[in-house]
């Protein structure tokens, strides 16, 4: 019998439960970030347009303000375990309609971080597997290699992900400690780097911006919550670790990089390696070598297929807890049943990705000037958007129900939704930087956030009216969890009372 479009989902649909603990978690979050992407990329450009040798204390800067999110983040955690991460968060205390808002800004940033990351993935293996063997292949020829060995290793399950993730993490991190490690020896880290006068130096608010881009990915904790070994207390662990890994970890390394320039020096021998983007490499064949260099770029090929792996995964989970919901095709909510695997989701989300990337190889437009930067650009102002929305969501929901927590609860989570903001209205007004392109139709991007945002408040509204029970249901399936888990404490008694918004 078919089922209706507005009926709960059947068994088949629920994701795969007790499978992931605080390691697996953390695991799947920092492939996402790409360490080692991070520093070859992002630490570098913030060096060159940013503050320069003042880089390190941005990186320290974000961390402290995503330190105070996450503090709100990790109560919130103790309340709310669902697939849907930010978007449940957002639902939760902003109401329905801002909840669907957000949900769609995520959906859409996180499907578009994917396309252009098939792109910078497919360049830079058509670039260095050519440097290194010889072998000459178009970039999208190894986006579709990345995208059919993605879909083969998530058929495998979360689990399977996690494990993986693990070991490309272990690889990544270990070639930069290996330089860090090098360069203190050889020249030692110059605590000029800390001075006011170079940390305020060039552009601050840059800095900060592709600080805060280092740190994208982080938030994917929350949509693993269904999956994990006691949710509400390894949620909120890996968020944490998470946060202060990417973030020390990153500080550390800045801080080697621009120690090995000079300090004074490192702004403008990062602009001179800006159109090659060799920068760390050439400082890895300085203290490391030919052989470990090498190494660096053929790590860094795992590093950008971790990130594409782990960003499909927390993409996919959007589409997935949307589907699960009403607000997307219920087919979309289809998991395997051997390992609870939401393959059909999995399959959209890579088919999205690939259809971009094929439409802008076929039109001939360069990966690393169109497409990286387009949608990348855009799908880093869509995720840094979510948690400032998240971090307000916190705020409100504690201040509505008043929490005791004071601090914990209220204060904190304000605080970082204060920065978060602040990061997000500097990647708006910088959107050209941020994505690295002056073109007149990529400035225009940040106008499809708003679209979303529209978009998804509209359907709610429409689904309020048209579709009752999937609207009411946006709410029910906050409790899914608790309710497949006998966790009565958990699950409210009575009708909680709905603000307005909701």
């Amino acid at each position: 019998m078919k089922r209706p479009s507005n009926a709960a989902p059947a068994a088949t649909s629920d994701l795969a439960t007790n499978t992931l603990g605080v390691g697996g978690v953390v695991f799947l979050v920092l492939a996402a970030v790409a360490p080692l992407t991070g520093i070859v990329v992002i630490a570098t450009l913030g060096i060159a347009l940013g503050n320069g040798g003042g880089m390190p204390a941005a990186f320290i800067v974000t961390t402290g303000i995503l330190l105070l999110f996450a503090v709100g983040y990790a109560q919130m955690s103790k309340k709310l375990v669902s697939a849907g991460g930010f978007y449940a968060v957002v639902v939760k205390g902003l109401g329905r309609p801002m909840g669907v808002g957000a949900g769609f800004t995520a959906m859409l940033g996180y499907n578009c971080f994917v396309a252009g990351a098939l792109g910078v993935g497919g360049f830079f293996a058509s670039t260095i597997i050519e440097t290194l063997t010889g072998l000459s292949l178009p970039w999208f020829v190894w986006s579709v290699i990345v995208v059919v060995l993605i879909f083969v290793f998530t058929r495998r399950g979360i689990g399977f992900s996690a494990r993986l993730l693990g070991v490309c993490l272990v690889l990544e991190v270990s070639i930069l400690v290996l330089l860090d490690i090098r360069i203190l020896a050889a020249t030692g880290y110059s605590l000029d780097a800390f001075a006011p006068q170079t940390v305020t130096t060039g552009s601050v608010g840059i800095a900060l911006l592709f600080a805060a881009n280092a740190f994208v990915g982080f938030e994917a904790t929350g949509l693993f919550a269904e999956e994990a070994k006691d949710p509400r207390r390894t949620i909120p662990r890996a968020t944490y670790i998470a946060i202060t890994f990417i973030g020390v970890f990153a500080a550390v390394t800045t801080w080697a990089i621009v120690s090995a320039l000079g300090v004074s020096q490192a702004q403008s021998a990062a602009i001179e390696h800006l159109p090659t983007g060799d920068l760390v490499f050439m400082l890895s064949a300085q203290y490391l070598g030919t052989f470990l260099t090498n190494t660096m770029m053929v790590l860094l090929l795992v590093s950008l297929f971790a990130a594409i792996l782990a960003l499909h995964n927390s993409a996919t989970r959007y589409i997935y807890a949307h589907a699960r919901v009403g607000i997307l095709p219920s087919v979309l909510a289809r998991t395997r049943n051997s390992n609870g695997c939401p393959q059909n989701a999995s399959l959209a989300q890579l088919g999205f990705g690939l259809a971009v990337a094929a439409i802008y190889f076929a039109l001939g437009l360069d990966p690393m000037t169109a497409l990286t930067p387009s949608m990348t650009g855009f799908g880093t102002l869509a995720i840094l958007t979510l948690q400032a929305l998240a971090a307000a969501a916190i705020t409100v929901y504690f201040t509505r129900t008043r929490d005791p927590r004071v601090v914990r609860a209220i204060l904190a989570p304000a605080a970082g939704s204060l920065g978060l903001a602040t990061i997000v209205t500097l990647a708006i007004v910088n959107f050209s930087v941020l994505a690295g392109s002056d073109d007149p139709v990529i400035g225009r991007l940040p106008w499809l956030l708003a679209l979303a945002l529209v978009s998804g408040v509209a359907t709610a509204f429409w689904l309020k009216a048209r579709r009752p029970t999937v609207y009411a249901n946006l709410l029910d399936d906050m409790e899914r969890y608790d309710l497949r888990h006998g966790d009565v404490a958990a699950v409210p008694t009575t009708v909680p009372t709905t603000t307005p918004l909701q």
